[in-house]
């Protein structure tokens, strides 16, 4: 079984930055997590990025000083990642019951319902998942 990719909360901070800003330095990642309330040092810092590259969630570009920084996962990637790891843990390893959970759990409104179902409908007439699901996704306000 794969290693499960658990990141503390100060870990992802660090890489919302990343996913936010793009490829950047710890320099501006540090100053970025101070406007939003995070006052580190930069070691604090470059050590979690560090950590991030261990853990395959960030690539680092070494032809540059200073060194810049990218997200090797997307948000999506992630996301999966840790549904997939929901689901062995908590389901034996079958998606369905997380999905049926959150739409039992009344977590969605009628119209990404809707959405849902345009997405269900192409991917099974493409034979697999679909990518317009980032569409509605994306569109999801955060409650």
């Amino acid at each position: 079984m794969a290693r499960k990719t658990v990141l503390t909360e100060a870990e992802r901070d660090v890489l919302k930055v990343l996913w936010e800003r793009g490829p950047t330095t710890v320099r501006a990642i540090q100053q970025e997590l101070e406007v939003r309330g995070r006052r580190w040092a930069y070691s604090t810092v470059a050590t979690l990025v560090q950590r991030l590259a261990v853990k395959g969630c960030v690539a680092s570009d070494s032809t540059t000083v200073p060194y810049v920084y990218s997200s090797a996962v997307s948000r999506e990637e992630l996301l999966g990642r840790r549904l997939r790891d929901a689901a062995d843990e908590l389901c034996d390893g079958n998606l369905p019951p997380l999905l049926l959970a959150l739409v039992q759990g009344d977590y969605f409104s009628p119209e990404e319902l809707a959405g849902f179902r345009r997405i269900i409908d192409d991917a099974a007439l493409q034979g697999g998942s679909s990518n317009s699901r980032n569409r509605i996704l994306s569109k999801r306000k955060k409650p």
